[in-house]
């Protein structure tokens, strides 16, 4: 016995005193798994609708040829994270957009979140990123915003403008929580072997 206190005594203060050490370890471990999971890497999918039909002109949906390629969009994207997949779907609303995007939607059983071309894409891509954080999100869009959307996350700068009739992009681009934003360029479907776009000034449409 030393200063009142028993062998026993000094032992149970020891097991507390590692059990507190313990609970604050894990405490930490837990707070840390936390931030870098809601901190993970965001990616995004950039897409052009697949090919619009003729008619009608002022809403047109797609043709033959770009129901095909809507199909097989769904079937190269559905598969994109062993886990989860697509975690969600932007759109804007045209027929050929959501047309584009609808196989891929019925496929996870998502929703098509619509959204509007705007003259500045920053606020509405930076929306769909505090959205969707760490996930996979993909944006069906046009030939003239797709690349513009593109560059307002931070992203290249120089993504070549979109032919009339070119529909095989996609466009993956991964957001870490530290670091700089990438850019990788894919092909899907039936390629594109015409000329090369030349860049347009004006307005923004929706080709």
């Amino acid at each position: 016995m030393r200063n009142g206190k028993t062998d026993p005594d000094r032992r149970k203060k020891r097991i507390r005193r590692r059990i507190q050490v313990v609970v604050i370890y894990t405490a930490i471990a837990v707070g840390l798994a936390w931030f870098f999971e809601s901190q993970a890497t965001t990616t995004m999918i950039f897409v052009r609708h697949a090919e619009k039909a003729l008619i009608p002109v002022d809403n047109p949906g797609l043709s033959a040829e770009g129901q095909l390629r809507a199909q097989e969009l769904a079937r190269q994207l559905v598969d994109a994270d062993v886990v989860a997949g697509i975690d969600a779907i932007y759109s804007t609303d045209t027929r050929r957009t959501v047309e584009t995007a609808q196989p891929t939607a019925d496929a996870l059983g998502l929703d098509i979140v619509r959204y509007e071309n705007q003259e500045d894409d920053e606020p509405v891509v930076d929306e769909m990123v505090r959205r969707h954080k760490g996930k996979i999100i993909l944006v069906v869009g046009h030939s003239n915003t797709v690349p513009t959307m593109i560059a307002a996350l931070g992203a290249s700068k120089k993504v070549p403008p979109i032919a009339e009739f070119e529909y095989d992009n996609i466009y993956l681009i991964s957001i870490p929580w530290f670091g700089k934003t990438k850019t990788t360029r894919l092909r899907y479907g039936e390629p594109y072997t015409g000329a090369p776009a030349t860049e347009s000034l004006g307005m923004k449409t929706t080709n």
